[in-house]
């Protein structure tokens, strides 16, 4: 405030000009932001450190405790941690620093002591349940104080969770984990529109579709293999989010939903362009619609009307030219998988998707000059090739003729693309 002041007198003054006042301004606001963003930083650090140091101290001599001692150890954290938050949240709401570091404290507060509660009191009880129970009382501090950073610890905590529940465990489909992913949604959506350029906001843009792809596996219950279906769809759904002007900035680490979504794509064609996975499908499927459909044939299909939804708003909003070439695969690939039932030429069909998306995307990077779009696209041929050299009867002479095909459309896509930039510029 006192500088603006000087700078306002100066203005009065003569001595500089209003556009010159705004730029000293705005400079010094950008190194206040610096400098905010490394308290933030530091302020989280400390936490963290602080409350290890505390564990490991009382750990060493914990033994040597009565119950009264420990349950007032168990509850001490958490007491300093709500008094901390209160504090910064009525006294020094506009610190930035002071509520993320307090929030995360208190964070790990509550795991401390219902861990310390749990031991002392001889309370019996799975991994998951403490998880819940966990995340459950972590929640509304997202909320109350405002703190992204125990919103990404959140997002890792029931990912966890439902790791735990889903797959080690074998006797749940972890549905809270879905409850919860609703729950730090607004927050999500709060942190796109009032801070989209952020760090925070970043890395919430990484972690939950990472957390959704580890976890969306824990619907398997029937029939598995429509988790495939599935899981194409979810990264449809990626690939239609980065391509439809919602997720701010083009960027790899601002909008990583292109990148997961097309990774994912042709990962999951690559595993299944093997016929050994089309055989098992049509030999076991009668069986699996013997006992009905489970959870992921219902997920399959709701997560398939979701990414068509969403692609149907980008085509009428962007038209057939900017459509990215990934985009639609999920469509097709969902009514390959029904061919797959009953033909074998669902695997020549996978085989064909994947050429066309090395293709287009290799020419898409040509026409935009962009040689990491057009690199990835030849990429994914040479993926292709690959697979087929340990899949297929084809001998050692094409094999090789084969690899120097793909090896010269490297060096000659490259070498057009640099010499047509040089031309242009």
């Amino acid at each position: 405030m006192k500088l603006q002041k000087q700078i306002f007198d100066l203005v009065d003054a003569g001595v500089i000009t209003p556009e010159t006042a705004a730029a000293i301004e705005g400079y010094y606001r950008a190194k206040e932001g610096s400098s905010n963003r490394l308290l933030i930083i530091f302020g989280i650090l400390g936490a963290i450190l602080v409350g290890l140091g505390i564990i490991l101290i009382i750990a060493h001599n914990w033994d040597e405790f009565s119950i009264g001692l420990k349950t007032g150890i168990g509850l001490l954290p958490l007491l300093i941690g709500q008094a901390v938050c209160g504090y910064a949240l009525f006294f020094r709401s506009d610190q930035t620093a002071l509520r993320e570091s307090s929030a995360t404290f208190t964070f790990f507060a509550i795991g401390a002591t219902l861990s310390i509660m749990s031991q002392v009191y001889n309370i019996q009880g799975e991994l998951s349940s403490y998880l819940f129970t966990w995340m459950l009382l972590a929640l509304p501090l997202i909320y109350v104080m405002r703190s992204s950073m125990t919103s990404l610890l959140y997002l890792a905590g029931i990912t966890y969770y439902a790791v735990e529940k889903g797959y080690w465990t074998y006797d749940s489909s972890a549905p809270y984990y879905w409850l919860f992913i609703l729950g730090v949604l607004p927050h999500y959506f709060m942190q796109i529109k009032k801070r989209p350029g952020s760090n925070f906001t970043a890395y919430h843009h990484w972690l939950l579709p990472i957390s959704l792809i580890i976890s969306l596996g824990t619907f398997a219950d029937k029939d598995p293999n429509w988790l495939f279906v599935a899981y194409m769809s979810l990264f449809g759904i990626f690939c239609g989010l980065g391509h439809s002007g919602m997720i701010a900035g083009d960027s790899l680490r601002q909008n990583s939903y292109k990148i997961l979504g097309a990774l994912g794509t042709v990962v999951v064609l690559l595993v299944l362009s093997f016929d050994w996975f089309w055989q098992e499908l049509r030999t076991h499927s009668t069986y699996a619609r013997q006992d009905g459909y489970g959870l992921e044939f219902y997920a399959a299909w709701l997560l398939t009307l979701i990414a068509l939804a969403l692609f149907m708003r980008n085509l009428r909003k962007n038209g057939f030219s900017v459509i990215h070439p990934v985009e639609p695969v999920f469509f097709v690939f969902a009514i390959t998988f029904l061919l797959g039932y009953v033909s074998p030429v669902s695997v020549v069909l996978v085989n064909l998707y994947i050429f066309i998306i090395g293709l287009m995307t290799t020419r898409l990077g040509a026409r935009l000059e962009n040689l990491g779009i057009l690199n990835y696209g030849l990429l994914v041929i040479t993926a292709l090739v690959l697979c087929r050299f340990f899949d297929s009867d084809l001998n050692f002479v094409v094999k090789g003729f084969l690899f120097l095909l793909v090896g010269f459309g490297f060096f000659g896509a490259n070498y057009y693309l640099i010499k047509k930039r040089k031309s242009n510029a």
